[in-house]
């Protein structure tokens, strides 16, 4: 390297030092500058040298990470600090010892839970899992852990082009599976949206590059809508005196493309694309509730409201601190355009969450639903028998989920978990709660321990000092809670039963001249879809499973009546050697599925059936089988978030001699002829042949469903297109999932 390219690499790691300390609101003093003069001069002195796979300086990172964590989230000195050193004990020959000995015991606990977890690991369970297992240990006990992380993944996810594609593929999968998810329950929009958007851009990149553009396209063309119905409420928030700012509310591009997916829409047809967002500067005197809805009614005396589109987080906040009212009202030339009215406070509480939470929270205020949130954590992370997978769908599932509020007889607010039930709430309450419960009453109405509850009941719990706890309760609970507590009253008992299950599948193992492995484990685990081996024995142990069709289920080359193989090949021809690679250890990290048809090791995943033309992932399972998923698989996102070292990249070549199932669902307006018309325009088509059709007609309008076997998605588009060129076709799609998985 030049003399004067390291010159010009050294100005640029000083200009982005001094803007970091510029950038930070909460680092300002003398003695919070000095704190972090000294983490930068060690983390440089560390890191010198080394460089990213972009080939530039590896300072830069944790300075990026810095900024990221100054500006954006909000974090003082201290949080900034550790920022800076957050790889140093991870890649450098510095400890933990010395970083405390130099920044004292806070710095170095939230560097020790941003270090990922060393030694030799139980090959059986999730790396990823425990990592994140012990992120959140640390977490629970100071926040700025975990607000650290989620900056170092942004910034990992703005440099990500220049990984691997096997790789990118897994930060992806594991971004959109756990960080974006998180940083949303922390309140951190901003961060959570770009998130989402980064890790689609690399899952999806054709589809990510088309609404991009339609997007754009959109917004130059609504430019003048939005002008036009922005300046009479311009005129009459002027008129009343506010201090005010109006802008637009960009939809991010993931949550459009969830939008269409989960309604089935085109592009064209979502109608909150158009949004603006009020944030204003309180009257003095006034309560900010109050201003609010005082903004919303002078809005809606120009425009008219769509009832079922207000949502009141001003009187209620979300958990995550998010306060603001939403509406939707009639604008110019027919559009829907959605309204945001937040205060300056609430603004910041949105675009920076639990660090601008912290910094209003009043030290009188009750606590917050943010507070509760820490402590379902901890309830997660209390039960250490749990399988790290286990605890990461528990994790996922009773804190990312979306929120439901109930009211108690006396009318005091709970939150759970949208899915709860009545049992649930009851353990949610109090153990003892839980385990005396018979049923509720919810609206007046007596309910079972299994009802599932909805956002608004009244709920009262039901006990009886003769009830006593049931194991089979574990099926309809859905908290983490109340699994761990169910769980724990039938500890010794369980483990009894796991080690009787375990004595049996040995001795008939035994008889056929077998021994316990984990290949055989993994078949018996598959043929009777139980998530763990412990899962296995017990149902062994209470006789659930029985082992008579034993010798029939080893010698299943499938174990699973669903799945399918397919005769699939890396290709191997010379001209595409380039698609062929391979990481350490001889491991492949790339896949070309062919029509080729010399091996059967590859399977089509049977919980979204991918076909030629899809965007497609491959996993490795523990037999070393390649399992072909698509990309937007909510099993292939959890596999890339827990077993990442196990993924593969693939793709298609073009297929026109295997065919693939397909489905696909039709609808429109009730017609003598109209089957008649759609089998004629499928047999019409030489590359799609047709297995079943099945319809039904009610009030004028009919609803079918026809499975077929196809080559790819492009012969299964144009069949579409040509059905929709049908009158009274109104919606043709293809159902991407079979079997009900």
């Amino acid at each position: 390297m030049s003399d004067q390219s390291k010159i010009s690499e050294e100005q640029e790691i000083k200009q982005q030092f001094n803007e970091l300390l510029d950038l930070c609101p909460r680092c300002q003093t003398a003695e919070g500058k000095r704190l972090i003069q000294k983490a930068f001069e060690l983390a440089n002195e560390a890191h010198q040298g080394v460089r990213r796979k972009s080939g530039e300086l590896y300072i830069l990172h944790p300075l990026a990470v810095a900024r990221i964590v100054a500006d954006e989230i909000g974090l003082g000195a201290k949080g900034v600090a550790a920022a800076l050193l957050h790889d140093v004990v991870e890649d450098t020959d510095y400890t933990l010892e010395d970083v405390e000995g130099i920044f004292g015991k806070k710095v170095a606990d939230i560097v020790d839970g941003l270090t990922k977890l060393e030694g030799v690991f139980d090959q059986t369970k999730s790396r990823q899992a425990e990592n994140f297992r012990k992120l959140l240990l640390t977490m629970v006990e100071d926040i700025r852990v975990i607000l650290i992380k989620l900056a170092d993944r942004l910034h990992n996810m703005r440099t990500l082009e220049s990984m691997p594609e096997h790789k990118r593929i897994k930060i992806a999968g594991e971004t959109l599976f756990m960080y974006a998810p998180l940083a949303h329950r922390l309140g951190l929009y901003s961060i959570k949206s770009e998130l989402e958007d980064l890790a689609f851009k690399y899952e999806h990149p054709r589809i990510f590059e088309e609404i991009s553009a339609k997007l754009e396209d959109y917004k130059d063309k609504t430019q003048h809508l939005i002008t036009r119905f922005s300046l009479p409420i311009i005129e009459r928030l002027s008129n009343e005196r506010y201090e005010f700012d109006i802008k637009g509310r960009p939809k991010s591009i993931y949550s459009i493309w969830r939008k269409m997916q989960h309604k089935q829409i085109p592009f064209e047809e979502i109608y909150d694309l158009l949004a603006i967002r009020i944030v204003f500067n309180p009257k003095e005197g006034i309560p900010e509730k109050a201003q609010c809805w005082a903004i919303y009614s002078l809005i809606t005396d120009i425009y008219k409201p769509k009832p079922d589109r207000l949502r009141d987080w001003v009187s209620t906040p979300k958990a995550n601190g998010y306060e603001a009212l939403h509406a939707t009202v009639m604008g110019p030339e027919g559009n829907w355009i959605e309204i945001q009215i937040r205060t300056e406070r609430m603004d910041e509480i949105a675009e920076r969450g639990f660090a601008a939470h912290w910094k209003y929270k009043g030290s009188n205020e009750k606590e917050s639903e943010l507070d509760n949130w820490l402590q379902r954590i901890r309830d997660v992370l209390d039960n250490p028998d749990s399988d790290s997978l286990e605890f990461l769908d528990d994790f996922k599932l009773n804190l990312f989920s979306q929120e439901i509020m109930l009211f108690t007889p006396k009318g005091d607010v709970k939150v759970m978990p949208k899915g709860a039930t009545a049992l649930d709430l009851a353990f949610e309450i109090h153990t003892e709660l839980g385990y005396k419960c018979i049923g509720a009453k919810v609206n007046y109405k007596l309910v079972p321990l299994s009802y599932e509850l909805k956002s608004g009941d009244q709920v009262e719990i039901l006990t009886s000092e003769k009830q006593k706890p049931k194991y089979d309760w574990i099926n309809f609970v859905t908290t983490a809670k109340a699994k761990t507590r169910i769980k724990d009253a039938f500890k010794k008992e369980r483990k009894g039963i796991i080690h009787r299950g375990e004595v049996k599948l040995e001795e008939s193992l035994n008889e056929r001249k077998l021994t316990t492995n984990a290949k055989i484990l993994k078949k018996l685990q598959t043929y009777y879809n139980l998530p763990s081996k412990e899962e296995l024995y017990f149902k062994i142990g209470k006789g659930v499973v029985n082992l008579e069709n034993l010798n029939k289920i080893l010698s299943d080359k499938t174990a699973n009546k669903w799945i399918r193989y397919w005769r699939l090949s890396f290709v191997k021809n010379s001209d595409k050697q380039d698609k062929m690679k391979f990481g350490k250890d001889s491991k492949k990290t790339q896949m070309v599925v062919s029509d080729d048809m010399e091996t059967e090791e590859y399977i089509i995943a049977p919980c979204c059936n991918p076909i030629p033309g899809d965007d497609v992932v491959g996993y490795l399972d523990q037999d070393d089988k390649l399992i072909l998923h698509s990309r937007k698989c909510p099993v292939a996102i959890r596999l890339m978030s827990s077993q990442g070292n196990r993924i593969v990249s693939a793709e298609w070549e073009s297929h026109k001699i295997l065919s693939f199932l397909a489905i696909i669902n039709l609808s429109g307006i009730d017609q003598i002829g109209i089957v008649s018309k759609i089998t004629k325009v499928i047999s019409e088509d030489q590359t799609v042949n047709m297995r079943s059709i099945h319809v039904e007609s009610h009030d004028g309008i009919f609803e079918g469903t026809i499975y077929l076997y196809i080559h790819n998605t492009e012969d299964l588009n144009n069949l579409i297109f040509n059905l929709m060129r049908i009158k009274g076709l109104h919606n043709v799609t293809r159902q991407e999932r079979i079997h009900g998985n």
